[in-house]
């Protein structure tokens, strides 16, 4: 059975700081795709960022220079350190799994940033 479990959200100050993780298994994890992405309430879920299995990233553009997606394969994890978090970051962030036909979601994470 595949899980990914995220962890890390809560409320924070504006220019603070959070780092997400998510913890996957039941998959081989070096192998897929890693990424976060968010959905604020009334919107679409959109992608954050997303780290390749050689570890290429890509980030939305909004959160260039502040976000930082990185894998650790030994423990199935992918982080997401989000600095200088702004009000327009609150929203549930979800980590998504990716292989060929095979994509997995977590739970989600509310991310939650007062001005």
């Amino acid at each position: 059975q595949v899980q990914l479990v995220e962890s890390g959200g809560g409320l924070v100050q504006s220019g603070g700081s959070l780092r997400l993780s998510c913890t996957a298994s039941g998959i081989t994890f070096y192998i897929y795709k890693m990424g976060w992405y968010r959905q604020a309430p009334g919107n679409q879920r959109e992608l954050v960022a997303r780290i390749t299995s050689g570890g290429s990233t890509n980030y939305v553009d909004s959160v260039k220079g502040r976000f930082t997606i990185s894998r650790d394969n030994a423990n199935s994890t992918v982080y997401l350190q989000m600095n200088n978090l702004a009000s327009e970051d609150t929203a549930v962030y979800y980590c998504n799994a990716k292989w060929y036909n095979d994509d997995y979601w977590g739970k989600g994470t509310l991310v939650t940033v007062s001005s």
